[in-house]
């Protein structure tokens, strides 16, 4: 029905390019109302200031008109409408349902939406506060910028009701920390107020497309913002409405989205970092507002931080690079990289619990901006990671933590929406370091061979029969076949740990009707040793299994691996071409390793060299 409306201009007609401008309250008025949020001006800010390098060159890169693309490279970005990937301009003139969000000649939107988000603003945010300089001149000039380049509902960048979401959700801060400007006056307050409110009517209106269509991160980015456009704009004739249904559309995402084990429906680790920062930000405003959130809320908040907290087992805070993997990270206040989880895990467990898990200043600075309340003296609580096997059935995960090693393995059945043909990946660490690992995930628009790569089975450490994927590949997204017959245990007795995973898939292969994989994984404790056992029943004699693993490449030679076939006979390794992501729309060629056979199990022993 939506793409119905939408190709018959239905739609269009809903969102007006050229709405009626109204008066609003003035900027003094506004400012009197003193209407609570995460931060007040930059002068009621306590938290301690600490100037440095990276964050000063972060600033220049961006006076200079370059934006540090998916949180990896920097680019020249001088048009609102570009895509710096492929060069391509959208046209202005079409309203945002007529333009098409995938196209091979455009190229991958996500380029043209990444500096329309704003989130870059936070890197001059920081620098002004920690640096005592003012560049709120500069950061009102973009939004203006951006507002004559971009009429209301015109153009690409009103696509996505996440990324309009975002968009004014970074305004709002900006404008609340630079709201005692010299540079801002009565008629930037209007026009930005004008853009804030329809932008916030537009993803009110489209809020059933995330809701029904999508039901994702994005739906519970939209109706946060809906719930918050309610809390802090009580002038605004809709405001009532918008705080009452966001709120309760926001509750009912998180109790449905996130699984009671602390797991999240997108299957993604990414993704759930995602969940983290819109779970930090609502905690921390309804407390401001007095508003109390349903239990059920909480508890899945505190779920996540121990559920993420257990897989963060990088030297620099990483976790397994699992699931779905773009870049976001909407609101980033600390210096480190990306691929640091530590911040945002930290900044959740503050606002909910008033403590900190780390030490390190710059990892607790996230959850100083975040929580007020806080400070760099809050009591520290660390804790060390729980030896054994943690299981986590809804999300279809099972770990282990054993002395200086941490197994991670994946065999889910599905009720909500794939990503990734991933079941029974496998991914190994020792010492901090991932030597068996995802291979990521790259571009959602790219040509048909990689997205099959990276989404498909191939790009994990799994099993495939022949050259098919466990589910069947849709297009865009999708996948057709879902596992939804799996079991996923895990069991600890005597000097070993035993993981084993079942789950019916292929169904391309033989009778069409599926096949049954299993997976057993033993695990000496404490050795890094490890047995992997698959077993596929009742295949075709012809058909073949092709064991796939994706090793790091820096530590080839601590990797040791050899394979048998169900009469013992050794396979040979096949040393073949694969791909690395670590960050959005990077990719590397690596070595990955193939043991196949036509026996219908393949049982591989593994050892780590140190």
């Amino acid at each position: 029905m939506y793409e119905a409306k939408r190709r018959f201009s239905l739609l269009k007609r809903e969102y007006p390019s050229k709405p009626a401008v109204q008066k609003y309250i003035s900027l003094q008025e506004w400012k009197s109302l003193k209407v609570p949020f995460i931060i007040g001006s930059r002068g009621e800010i306590k938290i301690p200031k600490r100037q440095n390098k990276k964050l000063e060159e972060s600033f220049k890169n961006i006076k200079a008109g370059k934006i540090y693309y998916f949180n990896r490279e920097w680019k020249e970005v001088n048009d609102w409408l570009v895509n710096p990937d492929s060069n391509y301009r959208y046209d202005i003139t079409k309203h945002w349902t007529e333009i098409e969000d995938i196209s091979s000649s455009a190229g991958d939107i996500k380029y043209v939406w990444e500096k329309s988000r704003f989130s870059y603003l936070y890197d001059i945010i920081r620098y002004d506060y920690h640096f005592d300089q003012d560049n709120s001149s500069f950061v009102f000039s973009e939004i203006e910028d951006w507002i004559e380049a971009n009429p209301l509902n015109m153009g690409p960048n009103y696509i996505c009701s996440q990324e309009t979401s975002l968009r004014c959700l970074n305004w709002i801060f900006a404008l609340y920390f630079y709201q005692d400007s010299e540079h801002i006056d009565e008629a930037k307050w209007h026009k930005i107020m004008h853009f804030l409110h329809w932008q916030i009517k537009h993803v009110y209106a489209n809020i059933n497309f995330s809701r029904i269509c999508v039901r994702n991160n994005h739906a519970i980015t939209e109706s946060m913002m809906i719930y918050f456009g309610g809390l802090l704009f009580p002038f605004l004739n809709e405001s009532g409405k918008w705080k009452k249904d966001g709120k309760e559309w926001l509750e009912e995402e998180i109790a449905y989205q996130v699984y009671e084990d602390g797991t999240f429906l997108q299957f993604s680790h990414n993704y759930q970092r995602v969940l983290m920062q819109l779970l930090t930000w609502t905690i921390t405003m309804s407390e401001i507002h007095k508003e109390n959130l349903s239990e059920t809320t909480i508890n899945r908040a505190t779920k996540v931080v121990e559920y993420m907290q257990n897989c963060c087992v990088g030297r620099e805070g990483q976790l397994p690079n699992y699931g779905s993997n773009d870049g976001a990270l909407f609101f980033k206040f600390n210096d480190l990289d990306y691929t640091d989880f530590k911040p945002q895990i930290n900044a959740l467990n503050s606002v909910l619990h008033h403590e900190h898990l780390y030490a390190n200043e710059d990892i607790i600075e996230d959850a100083l901006w975040m929580n007020q309340k806080s400070d760099s003296d809050s009591k520290i609580t660390t804790s060390s990671p729980e030896f054994g096997i943690k299981t986590y059935s809804q999300g279809g995960i099972i770990t282990i933590m054993d002395s200086d090693s941490f197994t991670f393995f994946k065999c889910a059945k599905y009720k909500d929406r794939p990503a990734h043909a991933d079941n029974m990946h496998l991914d190994i660490w020792v010492d901090g370091v991932n030597y068996l690992r995802d291979s990521g995930t790259y571009k959602y628009n790219t040509d048909k061979q990689l997205i099959n790569y990276f989404a498909g089975t191939r790009g994990h450490n799994s099993l495939m029969i022949n050259a098919e994927n466990q589910m069947k590949k849709g297009p865009r997204f999708i996948w057709y076949n879902w596992t939804r017959e799996a079991q996923l245990n895990g069991d600890n007795q005597g000097e070993a740990f035993t993981l084993t995973g079942k789950a019916k898939m292929f169904p391309t292969v033989g009778n069409g009707k599926g096949l049954w994989h299993n997976r057993e994984i033993v695990k000496s404790e404490g050795e890094l040793n490890w047995t992997v056992l698959d077993s596929v029943k009742d295949k075709e004699s012809n058909d073949e299994l092709h064991q796939i693993w994706h090793p790091h490449p820096d530590f080839l030679d601590m990797i040791s691996m050899s394979a048998f076939d169900a009469k013992g006979n050794e396979i040979e390794i096949k040393e073949e071409t694969g791909y690395w992501s670590a960050y959005y729309g990077v990719k590397t060629e690596v070595p990955i390793w193939v043991f196949s056979s036509k026996s219908d199990t393949i049982t591989t022993k593994i050892k780590i060299r140190q």
